[in-house]
């Protein structure tokens, strides 16, 4: 059983840095995967309307998605 750190953990995270969400998607975690991808790409589309505010924010949870992927432990509920 992969636990937190590694490879598959550490593969998830890269993903998910380039992708939001497809870390999620790889790890097999199809609920989390969608709805971090359409509220991150949500925001950064925003972005130009609302310039700083939706930016920041898609950024903030775009990292969070990312230290999820990393952190996931499916022995741990």
């Amino acid at each position: 059983m992969a636990g937190q750190g590694s490879g598959g953990n550490v593969l998830a995270a890269i993903c998910s840095f380039f992708i939001p969400g497809l870390g999620q998607l790889v790890q097999g975690r199809i609920i989390p995967a969608i709805l971090f991808f359409i509220i991150i790409s949500a925001l950064y589309g925003l972005s130009p309307f609302t310039l700083f505010i939706s930016t920041v924010l898609g950024f903030l949870i775009h990292i969070w998605c990312i230290i999820n992927a990393a952190k996931y432990n499916p022995g741990v509920l």
